[in-house]
């Protein structure tokens, strides 16, 4: 994952909007409107990525079935792009790759089909292809079989030619890694296939979670031994995933060749460009797993990746995002042996200035709409990743105004100000955010922040925690995909954090009136594709008791 992506995924899911003292606080009492008033206003007006491709917009079943037929029909694949109007590594790959000629020439030989996530009814879809990661691309084949996930992180020219090979008949990964495991030899094609997967959003359907750092480094081995046909360029990018994934005893372990190995890359401009989302992306990772604090090893490796972010950096042939993203590597092995979570850090003094520099040389020479909507949010985390606080949120406030959905800049100012123990502000800013925020998933899902910012932050507001659980019940009860994919996960948090506020404040009542409008909600839901199922659990009685028992015992 590109460091720019890595730092995004890292940001505080906490919402907010920009206001005055008095807007703020009118917003501290204002959950939201009812969804009979509002929901219509709510709704995303779904743009297609790029004008140079006929995109086919889907959010049914019966959208993706018709997509599968021109597919066939075409004796072509398809490629799928799910994303979200707001989310910033979306618009990043908007800003740096569907736009670009040689993918528009591409697309002629693919059906390209876009799914907005936060269309009515389009979680189901996410659900049905094992997607949730925003964005996530994948190519099918026209049967709807997957050949592979696209890694959206590494530069365009990298990504087009995992694209190309995706679409020169290459076998599904699924395939190829099963190949793998019954010790049967890749072809080259076959082992750049799995070198350049997306493991950041193969949600477990090549391998567990668990499993990933363990099959990274056998497949690094693998394609390093005799005989291997994997390239030079596979085989650093593998070492390097490898590297990156292990931690706490699984995966590779360290020792000189495997130093050597990331040294090579690190002090090859070529290299390090050429890997330049896992080199900066993976920074502290590959550090971590590497070395040990205080030894002259680290000090060695720190010195060595010092000099290859500064030339990734300053490298104008990367887009805006990766190299910010080279800044941002910087400024996590400056801070690398500090709490992670530390609120006030000392970073050297040049190093801040060249963080302010940079970021602020970005807000002034951006002219696409869509890069801004991803350099901004960047920009602003390695202002506060730097301990610039005030100077992230003057950057966020600045840049309200001129997004195209505010509200994904608010979960940063959120995040600042509940950081910085502005508790009574960040619930204020939430409040705004989920009031201004749109589609149903993202609704859903700022909603479910701000009800767990409430229970934390403002545990005796009982009637505010009531309404807004209460207004995110009937929002999910009108949207067909609600209990499906993000939205789902979005309500399983809801359904525990009020558990947890009900059995550790005694608010059974309040419990118990959310569970009879829950119902109500459920009976309505369709049963076939086991949302019914999901939303019958969000407040179930026997998982409210075991919460109840749990902190009993811990009290």
């Amino acid at each position: 994952m590109s460091a720019f992506r890595a730092a995004l995924r890292r940001l505080p899911l906490l919402l907010v909007a920009i206001a005055s003292p008095a807007a703020l606080a009118a917003g501290a009492d204002a959950p939201g409107r009812a969804p009979d008033q509002a929901l219509a206003a709510k709704a995303v007006a779904t743009r297609a990525p790029s004008t140079n491709v006929d995109w086919l917009v889907a959010a049914s079943d019966a959208d993706i079935e018709r997509a599968f037929a021109q597919a066939r029909a075409q004796s072509r694949p398809l490629l799928l792009y799910w994303g979200a109007t707001w989310c910033p590594p979306c618009n990043q790959l908007k800003a740096t790759f569907f736009n670009r000629q040689d993918f528009a020439a591409a697309s002629r030989g693919f059906v390209a089909v876009h799914v907005d996530g936060d269309q009515r009814g389009a979680q189901r879809i996410g659900a049905r292809f094992k997607v949730g990661a925003y964005p996530t691309v994948l190519l099918l084949r026209a049967d709807g079989s997957e050949i592979t996930r696209l890694p959206g992180e590494v530069d365009p020219e990298r990504l087009m030619e995992v694209l190309r090979l995706g679409m020169a008949g290459g076998r599904p990964a699924a395939a190829v890694l099963a190949d793998f495991g019954a010790g049967r030899a890749l072809a080259a094609g076959e082992w750049r296939m799995l070198a350049f997967y997306s493991w950041a959003t193969d949600e477990q359907q090549l391998v567990p979670r668990a499993g990933r750092p363990d099959l990274l480094a056998r497949l690094a081995i693998a394609a390093s031994a005799p005989g291997s046909a994997a390239d030079a360029d596979t085989r650093a990018r593998l070492w390097l995933a490898a590297v990156a994934a292990s931690d706490d005893g699984r995966g590779i372990k360290a020792d000189a060749a495997l130093r050597q190995r990331v040294q090579s890359v690190l002090a090859d401009p070529v290299q390090a460009r050429r890997h330049a989302d896992l080199v900066a992306g993976s920074a502290a990772e590959i550090v971590h797993a590497l070395t040990d604090e205080e030894t002259a090893e680290r000090t060695r490796l720190l010195a060595l990746y010092a000099d290859a972010l500064r030339r990734l950096e300053g490298d104008a042939t990367l887009s805006r995002g990766d190299r910010i993203g080279a800044l941002i590597a910087r400024i996590d092995l400056a801070r690398i042996d500090r709490p992670v979570d530390a609120v006030e850090v000392k970073l050297a003094p040049a190093l801040l200035a060249e963080v302010r520099a940079h970021v602020a040389r970005d807000a002034r020479e951006i002219t696409d709409g869509y890069e801004r909507e991803a350099l901004i949010p960047a920009g602003a985390y390695a202002l506060a990743r730097a301990g610039l606080w005030g100077e992230s949120d003057a950057l966020l406030k600045a840049s309200l105004a001129r997004s195209h959905s505010p509200y994904a800049l608010m979960i940063q100012l959120a995040g600042n100000a509940r950081r910085s123990g502005r508790d009574d502000e960040a619930l204020a800013w939430h409040a705004r955010a989920f009031d201004e925020s749109k589609g149903p998933a993202t609704r859903l899902q700022w909603g479910a922040s701000y009800l767990g910012a409430l229970v934390e932050l403002a545990p005796q507001d009982a009637a505010r925690i009531e309404r807004v659980a209460a207004q995110l019940f009937d929002e999910a009860g009108a949207d067909p995909g609600s209990f499906a994919g993000r939205s789902a996960r979005s309500l399983a948090r809801v359904g525990k954090h009020l558990a947890g506020w009900s059995a550790a404040g005694g608010h059974d009542a309040v419990l118990e009136r959310l569970r009879r409008q829950l119902d109500g909600v459920c009976a309505k839901v369709d049963a076939a594709d086991g949302q019914r199922e999901a939303c019958q659990k969000l407040l179930a009685r026997e998982a409210a008791a075991g919460v109840a028992v749990g902190a009993a015992s811990r009290s």
